[in-house]
């Protein structure tokens, strides 16, 4: 059977769809079964393995292969191992059987996002090892829990923990997104997260009276100043060709709650927004903004963070940049379109970013459907072992990088 696999299958696709069965799914993702995946792969490939604790239960991977200059900084390749939630019902195959079509579509929870990228790195690390090449920087690759809800008890904690500091980490890959063109989609920055819950405290009393100064009242007023603050936002986008999602700020009503029966009054009700700021955004000047907003409702009206992220970064993806310069060539040669955007949504790169790590958002993916988080998710195995076949060429042009001034 197609799902089972089939004779003459590519071991590296064979390896990719027994990590996709691996249920490292929320709420309880089977962190043990993945980690002992990736220690076998370290024994198998030769290279070294460190286990992490960040929290109770919550391991960093580390898979290490050492460069022959010790003296510079490493070249990390970082994955998350944890996936979201499923609703099987409206899947065409079981999300963790790892099935593959007649065509050749592997479908998994995690197809796109991002376990393909983890087998990617190791089979290219693979292949490197096999022809018996060297490099002189230090290559970590980083597998890390906790990400789809997150990171803050995944790479958050990791990147403040002396291990994380005796990696050295000079460059950064994390993952990206699928592209539906012909080209590649880098990322070299992100938009901040913020989650907004606002309430509104007003005059409570009978369904049947027009009470004044309500809760409804004032938190409808914020609402509206908010929606259409999103729909400005909305038409910039569009009326911009040259405009990608991630250039602009993003926002959403997620939540409404408050009142206790159809005939009474709230004294109090809330409504939960998620911001995505863009990096150019003065941060400062975009809280004043939210509380203005509060304040044009009226008394009794104010906000709290559920999530609240100040620390955009931008990775350089200048032609002099010698990291920049070293990915871009290899696209290059190997004939393959860039195109450098924001990520709209947040990954583990902006805590790797915040420390002082450049990383680029990478996921190749081309002629893709963007399917993350969606129902039948799959990708593609020829898409797939392209690759594989691109981290080949990557990895000894990063690892390759003349000694910086920041290595001294």
């Amino acid at each position: 059977m197609a799902s089972q696999g089939h004779e003459g299958e590519h071991p590296s696709v064979t390896l990719f769809r027994q990590y996709l069965r691996i249920r490292t799914v929320h709420p309880k993702p089977d962190y043990g079964a993945a980690v002992a995946f990736l220690e076998e792969r370290a024994r198998q490939l030769g290279l070294g393995c460190q286990k992490v604790e960040v929290a109770p239960g919550l391991v960093v991977t580390v898979l290490t292969w050492p460069g022959t200059n010790p003296k510079l900084s490493s070249l990390v390749l970082n994955s998350h191992t944890d996936v979201v939630p499923v609703f099987k019902e409206h899947w065409s195959h079981d999300p963790f059987e790892a099935f593959k079509d007649a065509e050749g579509y592997i479908y998994a929870r995690g197809a796109q996002d991002m376990k393909c990228v983890s087998i990617q790195y190791l089979e290219a690390v693979r292949r490197l090892k096999a022809e018996g090449r060297h490099f002189p920087r230090t290559i970590h690759m980083t597998f890390v829990p906790d990400e789809e809800i997150g990171g803050h008890q995944g790479m958050e904690l990791f990147v403040q923990r002396p291990e994380f500091q005796a990696l050295r980490a000079g460059f950064a890959l994390d993952e990206g997104l699928a592209n539906p063109t012909d080209a590649f989609t880098v990322f070299y920055s992100e938009r901040s997260p913020w989650w907004v819950r606002v309430t509104s405290t007003g005059q409570p009393g009978h369904g049947s009276r027009f009470i004044e100064d309500t809760a409804a009242e004032k938190l409808h007023k914020v609402v509206s100043s908010i929606l259409a603050f999103r729909e400005k936002e909305r038409q910039r986008l569009q009326s911009n060709p040259h405009l990608k999602q991630g250039a602009v700020t993003s926002v959403n009503l997620t939540k409404l709650e408050g009142g206790v029966a159809y005939n009474v009054v709230p004294a109090s009700m809330s409504a939960s927004f998620d911001f995505r700021v863009a990096p150019d955004v003065d941060l400062k000047a975009f809280e004043e903004q939210l509380w203005s907003w509060c304040q044009a409702a009226g008394e009794g009206v104010t906000f709290e963070f559920a999530q609240k992220w100040t620390k955009p970064r931008l990775t350089s993806i200048d032609d002099s940049d010698p990291w920049w310069a070293a990915f871009s060539g290899v696209c290059k040669d190997m004939n393959l379109t860039l195109e450098p955007e924001i990520f709209p949504a947040a990954t583990d790169s902006r805590y790797l970013r915040a420390v002082g790590v450049p990383a680029l958002g990478f996921s190749p993916m081309n002629r893709t459907p963007v399917l993350l988080h969606d129902h039948d998710e799959r990708l593609h195995e020829a898409v797939f072992l392209r690759g594989v076949d691109i981290y080949t060429q990557l990895l000894p042009a990063l690892a390759s990088v003349p000694a910086l001034p920041s290595d001294s």
